[in-house]
């Protein structure tokens, strides 16, 4: 597989790296044409897993990324796949999930755990599930009530556990709700921790909550390591097309959610996540000679962005990112992979 138009090898061999601290070159100078802020650059991208198929699985309807400690990345698919990817970033394997029945899961979020371990989120109940890295159902993590489909609680279908990662050296689980909860203001979301007590015991933690842009939905989270969460915000409109921005989220010093049962946007009295815009990847990230075939896709590198994760970092401090979207199985959509680098402000 090929990044272009401007890189070769070098994602190859960020996801390659033993660990993901580890960098293979060393940084690069920035050129303004793939610019997209201050803090974010687009180095590149990839259709080639667009329309695939391994093992007799389709290579797509990608919702999550992410890595374990030696670097391995995997891909997850919301049809209850996960896909081992190489280092020229193709299937190498695929691991098939189910729930408890044997059903398929809409799989949105996914975390290693040091032991290998999968954790993943569905948006049905919703739910954390453990696996194996063979796809056995090892267990299941308690979720707060308020956070089911309603009637059952207060989430919307669909709308519910979208994010997941893991932070703390593997003791802290963080999920991200896509949506708000039908007794929070439409732009509150709230963000779960669990904390783990055992080898595979992991309890409710705090929760805090979070401003999302108008009409955005969460895609997908990212520990950076230092306290803070990278956070992709992504929406869809008939004139626009797809449009993301990226934002870093700060929770420390922030309240407690776990027993506010209502939540106002910006309520008076409740300490929010500090936010900061890092990029507007549709509006100001250049298109790179990508073509969409949405018509209104006003940029075309654009699509439904969801998967996320950190494979590697830079001499000066970036973040190498590597990004995915969902393409529904749609033929108007695009399974495409983005090279992304992230500075962080101090």
């Amino acid at each position: 597989m090929q990044i272009r138009p401007v890189l070769s090898t070098a994602l190859a061999a960020v996801v390659a790296a033993t660990t993901l601290t580890a960098m293979a070159s060393p940084a690069q100078a920035t050129n303004s044409a793939q610019t997209c802020s201050q803090q974010v650059t687009m180095r590149g991208y990839s259709d080639a897993l667009d329309k695939t198929t391994y093992q007799g699985a389709f290579v797509g309807d990608l919702s999550s990324l992410a890595t374990d400690l030696r670097g391995q990345l995997f891909a997850l698919s919301d049809r209850s796949k996960v896909f081992t990817l190489d280092q020229q970033l193709r299937p190498a394997a695929v691991t098939s999930l189910a729930d408890e029945n044997g059903r398929a899961l809409d799989s949105e979020g996914l975390a290693v755990e040091r032991n290998g371990d999968f954790l993943v989120t569905s948006e049905l109940e919703p739910s954390v599930r453990r696996f194996d890295r063979h796809g056995r159902l090892l267990g299941r993590l308690p979720v707060p009530d308020t956070f089911r489909v309603a009637p059952a609680g207060h989430g919307i279908l669909n709308r519910t556990l979208e994010g997941l990662t893991l932070d703390h050296g593997g003791r802290t689980l963080v999920a991200a709700m896509e949506g708000w909860l039908t007794t929070d203001g439409m732009n509150t979301r709230r963000f779960q921790t669990w904390q783990r007590h055992a080898r595979h015991d992991f309890r409710l933690g705090r929760q805090w909550a979070y401003t999302a842009e108008p009409g955005y939905g969460i895609s997908e989270i990212t520990a950076t390591g230092d306290g803070r969460y990278l956070v992709l915000e992504r929406s869809f409109a008939a004139k626009v097309g797809w449009t993301a921005k990226l934002y870093l989220a700060d929770p420390r010093g922030a309240t407690d959610t776990s027993d506010i049962q209502a939540l106002a946007n910006d309520q008076p009295g409740v300490r929010f996540a500090h936010r900061t815009l890092l990029a507007d990847l549709s509006g100001t990230c250049p298109s790179l000679g990508a073509v969409s075939h949405i018509p209104s896709q006003a940029n075309p590198l654009i699509g439904n962005i969801e998967g996320m994760t950190i494979v590697g970092r830079e001499h000066g401090g970036r973040l190498r990112l590597l990004m995915t979207t969902d393409d529904g199985e749609s033929a108007s959509e695009i399974t495409r992979l983005y090279d992304v680098t992230v500075l962080l402000p101090h």
